[in-house]
């Protein structure tokens, strides 16, 4: 992914987004999301290759600028919150896609976003059933949404995804958290009984904000 083409085309596949050009001058190519209308993927031209801005979780700020010579701190922009990307060729295409899809992420209100940050919520020694996490999310019609969230999630480490559980307190299957017993071991870790693949909601169910 080295082409203007290439990074619009992605970029405009995410849902409510535009193209715009702001500054009377074509160099400058972004993409909005547009219910708030922010910027989350500048394009432009400079010294020989495509550079593109991105928004950016602190968290994770430092660690595309370690791991990439060519993502560098915000070109014009605040450089705590911006990168900039220089596509030389020498960042896989699997990256690029995955800073602007976590750019788009910061820009927009989307669910996956509120869903990971209602999860980020749940105490240690507690679980949460999917329709927790969904209403905590702002919509307790969407728990098939958590589970798929919760099965792509992109920061084990700070977004604890096996503390969810189902309404009956079961565990989810062997395929997810790294394996078999796997999430049982993590709850056992957090001082949470897991009897028959089952936790006690009663004991160990956490409310949130709705308790």
């Amino acid at each position: 992914m080295t082409t203007r083409e290439e990074v619009l085309k992605y970029g405009l596949s995410f849902p409510d987004t535009y193209q715009d050009a702001p500054f009377h001058d074509p160099n400058w190519q972004l993409v909005r999301y547009a219910k708030n209308r922010k910027a989350f993927l500048w394009t432009y031209e400079k010294d020989g290759n495509l550079w593109i801005n991105l928004k950016v979780n602190p968290e994770w700020r430092n660690f595309w600028r370690d791991a990439y010579a060519s993502v560098i701190p915000g070109y014009h922009q605040n450089k705590e919150h911006w990168n900039t990307v220089v596509l030389d060729g020498t960042i896989p295409a699997g990256d690029i896609q995955r800073m602007i899809a976590e750019s788009y992420d910061m820009i927009s209100d989307s669910p996956t976003k509120r869903i990971y940050e209602a999860v980020k919520k749940i105490p240690r020694g507690y679980v949460a059933a999917y329709g927790t996490v969904a209403a905590m999310a702002g919509d307790r019609n969407m728990a098939r949404a958590v589970g798929n969230a919760l099965h792509k999630n992109p920061d084990p480490d700070n977004i604890p995804c096996y503390r969810v559980v189902n309404a009956k307190g079961e565990l989810s299957g062997e395929f997810a958290f790294g394996g078999a017993g796997a999430q049982q071991k993590l709850l056992e870790a957090d001082g949470i009984e897991v009897l028959n693949g089952r936790v006690d909601l009663d004991r160990y169910g956490w409310k949130g904000s709705f308790h």
